[in-house]
């Protein structure tokens, strides 16, 4: 945020600009505007700021005062743009952008290199890492580049796999670094503009889990790295993964902070890992600042295979997330969980941190998603405290050889597929809760302040089994007032705690999950401090892979006032035509009957003595009604009716592994938001809405589902029809 208003980039590869206040866009870029065909959505982390003097001006602005947005698109372009307008800026590059594949992915076009985080600014140059691909293991470099923020001009580059006869290149074995993939800073980099240095959390070197074409340590990656931010020189680097087959890149941003001892102030770096644990350093100098430990661990037997024997441990913090799982503590929150985990994983139990992959069935814990991600962690100098969330996901799975032509002699995979989770067949993780965690560590002592479940499962809350924590991926921010504010969590929430103490002091529900970092800023206007979040599907987790997305703004208002979103939107349901109180009525005619994959007779089905919630169960979040599946059909189909043509094509998919593609009836718009459990609670027979389903042989809508019927259903029954039942307006 700047000036009072808001810079955000979206995952098919726009900028935009919004009224910080307000939420009332000013402009978007479309950097692939005119172009046709579809976009491939890209992560996008956000976007950067830069001010200054410049002789080549972005805009209209007078050269004293040259301002500038830098975000990369989708397809790898580095644009600097107008913040006033949107505009790209004069004299950047070629036509307000440069290429970022040039000199480090040209000879490789057809394999991925991008950006998905913020470029780093120090002074006039901006700083950028790579997304490249983790497998094969040869393809784009991941070097760090800096430019002028001027002209595009390339200033330096820093090359995270050494070239003979720079440091570092004697830990990679032969011609191990030769074209080597990955070693990329994918997470946000650090600048430290005091001291002039920059930070890179570098990831592992492609490919992830077979390195046996790059045996030895293999600086720099895994590595913390700090650079002379002007020329981008090699200061200190400690390397917290020896030769990665786990995955387990560095991926979060260093966190720059001061911590006290014996009355002492040191400028510290601290850096949150997949593997749970907290490495914090001198931030001059590399040096711990709480004791490591280099521990051995075991050695692989996978032909070819060599890894590090020994991996660090940091004495202090204590690991956040769990590093080890015993049959003992397997799960217990239902007997259908506990009894998946055990029939499925029983057998590969003990799993622990650094035991290398084999060629049989492995749990490795925590998982390739932590621990700590990208999501990095926040820091309050008054307190000392790093808050850190956590997921305790575990991932299975196991080394195949590959035939002889193959980039890899062996690929890791499971028959569930690659990165296969530690979980049972409703995604609970197969271990006992916390499954998430909010952490405060006490970075002058070392030790862990607080620790509490951060999320909820709802389903397993209505059965009274609440604060299990639930996997997360998404930063927190703490405030001057005490309050961390945190989404992340794959459960539609957004939260405040008390930084002191960890108490749960505000939760909201969101439209879908908040996996990402919040921001805080006072408006000029109002005077009322904003925390906004940004709202929307993916995350790598599994879970909720389409939805809505948005930006949620909020902000305490008096006792009495109403934010001005909800009286905007109850002033536009005033003027909603009156209705008698009355239930969704009948469409006259019935809309057509949409062409199903096979015929079903619901009436077939209700003479046979089935009820609606036989084949229609809620979904995990209680909300949703489930439209059945091959495998449930066929759980009664195996002898019932077995030589009906639709009946043999059903036993024909379920052979084939296909599914069926159902039509849905009645469908609501993406932006209403529906809980079917509420209605269900309230007694709301599924005729109300559904018509006579039990009757009919072939399904069409028959009742009006529009807003005023569900107003005047409401009014029937006495119940609230308030905007925020059904929609997401701000409060």
């Amino acid at each position: 945020m700047v000036d009072d208003a808001l810079y955000f980039a979206t995952q098919s590869g726009q900028a935009i600009s919004l009224d910080a206040e307000t939420g009332k866009q000013l402009w978007a870029f479309d950097p692939f505007s005119g172009t046709a065909g579809e976009r491939r959505p890209v992560v996008n982390r956000g976007v950067a700021y830069w001010e200054g003097k410049s002789q080549v001006k972005c805009g209209d602005q007078e050269i004293i005062a040259d301002r500038r947005i830098f975000y990369v698109t989708p397809d790898a372009r580095l644009f600097a743009l107008d913040p006033a307008t949107g505009k790209p800026c004069k004299g950047f590059g070629k036509s307000g952008a440069i290429d970022l594949r040039e000199g480090v992915a040209s000879e490789w076009p057809e394999l991925e290199y991008g950006d998905t985080s913020p470029p780093a600014i120090y002074k006039d140059l901006v700083i950028t890492g790579s997304a490249v691909q983790e497998f094969p293991s040869k393809g784009p470099s991941g070097a760090v580049r800096a430019f002028n923020v001027q002209t595009g001009k390339l200033v330096w580059r820093f090359d995270t796999v050494p070239k003979p006869g720079e440091f570092g290149h004697d830990t990679w074995e032969g011609d191990g670094w030769k074209d080597r993939s990955g070693t990329n800073a994918w997470g946000p980099i650090s600048v430290d503009v005091e001291n002039g240095m920059v930070f890179l959390p570098v990831g592992s070197p492609s490919y992830d889990f077979y390195g046996a074409d790059r045996k030895g340590e293999g600086l720099f990656g895994n590595s913390l790295v700090a650079l002379k931010a002007d020329t981008g020189k090699l200061v200190w680097h400690y390397q917290i993964v020896h030769h990665d087959i786990w995955d387990y890149d560095l991926p979060a941003q260093p966190v720059l902070m001061t911590v006290r001892r014996t009355g002492t102030e040191i400028p510290a770096v601290a850096e949150v890992t997949k593997t749970g644990f907290v490495f914090v350093f001198d931030r001059l100098t590399g040096k711990p600042l709480f004791p490591i430990e280099e521990r051995p661990v075991p050695r692989s037997q996978v032909p070819g295979e060599a890894t590090w024997p020994t991996q660090p441990f940091p004495l202090k913090p204590p690991a956040l997330a769990r590093i080890s799982v015993t049959r003992d503590e397997i799960t217990t929150v239902t007997p259908e969980s506990r009894k998946y985990c055990l029939q499925t994983f029983g057998s590969i139990l003990p799993g622990r941190i650094f035991d290398p992959w084999s060629l049989t069935l492995q749990l490795e814990i925590p998982g390739t998603l932590g621990g700590a991600n990208w999501s990095g962690a926040s820091f309050d100098p008054s307190s000392g405290y790093l808050f850190v969330n956590t997921s305790d996901l575990g991932v299975v799975g196991e080394m195949e050889e590959q035939p002889a032509s193959s980039p890899e002699a062996y690929l890791w995979s499971s028959k569930w597929g690659t990165y296969a989770r530690f979980w049972d067949d409703q995604h609970y993780p197969c271990q006992q809760p916390p499954w998430g965690a909010l952490n405060a560590v006490n970075l002058n002592t070392g030790e862990i302040a607080w620790q509490v479940p951060l999320g909820v499962v709802d389903a397993l809350e209505a059965k009274g089994i609440p604060k299990t924590g639930i996997y997360n991926l998404g930063g927190s921010i703490v405030t001057a007032g005490g309050l961390v504010f945190i989404g992340a969590t794959a459960d539609h929430r957004f939260r405040a705690f008390d930084a002191q103490t960890g108490k749960e002091l505000w939760v909201t529900k969101l439209e879908f999950n908040g996996h990402a970092t919040p921001l805080t800023y006072l408006g000029e206007k109002t005077k009322k401090q904003f925390v906004v979040v940004a709202v929307g599907a993916g995350g790598n987790i599994g879970d909720d892979t389409s939805g809505p997305t948005a930006l949620a703004a909020y902000s305490l208002f008096p006792k009495g006032e109403s934010s001005p979103a909800q009286v905007k939107l109850q002033a536009q349901l005033e003027k909603i035509p009156a209705g008698p109180a009355r239930e969704p009525p009948e469409i006259n005619p019935s809309l057509p009957a949409p062409p199903q994959p096979v015929p079903l007779s619901h009436r077939r089905h209700v003479a046979a003595g089935m009820t609606c919630d036989n084949c229609h169960q809620l979904s995990k979040n209680r909300k949703n009604m489930q439209i059945p599946g091959v495998t449930e059909c066929m759980a009664c189909h195996q002898s019932v009716m077995k030589t009906s043509p639709a009946i043999q094509k059903l036993a024909q998919l379920q052979k084939e592994g296909q599914q069926l593609s159902w039509i849905r009836v009645y469908q609501l718009p993406k932006f209403v938001f529906f809980s079917h459990q509420k209605h269900l609670d309230a007694k709301v027979r599924c005729e109300v809405c559904h018509g006579m389903a039990g009757d009919r042989d072939v399904l069409q809508q028959e009742r009006d589902i529009s807003m005023v019927s569900c107003i005047n259903c409401h009014k029937l029954r006495k119940a609230s029809f308030s905007c925020g039942l059904c929609h997401n307006i701000g409060f």
